[in-house]
């Protein structure tokens, strides 16, 4: 794993599909670690329980459920957490433990955005780190693509136009410092930004829909 910032660290890259690459992204916390979207490199596992274990995993959609997810809950008796309209797909991997379907705050810093368009039960995470950044998980409503940034709509899983436009036009909202998607079409998925800058990249996202 490569540590990113003083409580985020990276796992390996896995290369889902053709030119894409994707990550997971353990998230260190007094009150209990986090792990952020899927990791199939079970070597990593170690490095996780020697971090700290984690006591949730995250899901932004159901493309990041795979068979490592029932090792991850073995192992570190974590509990799995998805969108209502993503748990179907997901449980066939593994039992879920907590679903949502509207913006909340878990563990008391977590936050939770449901952002339809992708999929439909496509999800954004938020947490305000102590070291000083806000960190935006974007799963794949938002991605570096090439030297820009691109969207991609899953009809057959739900996904619609009209639910990602309005989604985007949620994110652009939020102020995020590092904003973090699951997977790229590019050097990294993990990117600074400024409120100019976040503002841009969702404007260009959406004129491009």
């Amino acid at each position: 794993m490569q540590q990113l910032f003083p409580d985020l660290w990276q796992t390996q890259t896995e290369h889902p599909f053709h030119g894409v690459t994707s990550h997971a992204y353990l998230l260190t916390r007094r009150e209990g670690n986090i792990l952020f979207y899927g990791t199939g490199v079970l070597a990593e596992l170690q490095l996780i329980k020697d971090l700290g274990g984690i006591v949730r995993q995250y899901l932004s959609h159901r493309d990041e459920a795979g068979p490592a997810l029932a090792t991850i809950k073995q192992m570190f008796g974590s509990a799995l957490c998805c969108h209502k309209l993503e748990a179907k797909a997901v449980k066939s991997h593994c039992p879920i433990d907590v679903t949502f379907d509207a913006r909340e705050t878990h563990l008391g810093n977590i936050e939770v955005i449901p952002t339809p368009g992708h999929t439909s039960g496509s999800t954004c995470f938020m947490y305000r780190s102590p070291y000083g950044k806000t960190y935006l998980f974007t799963g794949d409503s938002l991605f570096p693509k090439a030297q820009s940034w691109g969207t991609l709509i899953w009809p057959f899983s739900g996904g619609r136009e009209s639910s990602l436009r309005a989604s985007l036009g949620l994110l652009r909202e939020l102020d995020p410092d590092v904003v973090i998607a699951s997977a790229c079409q590019g050097p990294t998925p993990v990117s600074m930004t400024s409120a100019d800058e976040w503002h841009a990249i969702v404007d260009r996202a959406i004129e491009r829909l």
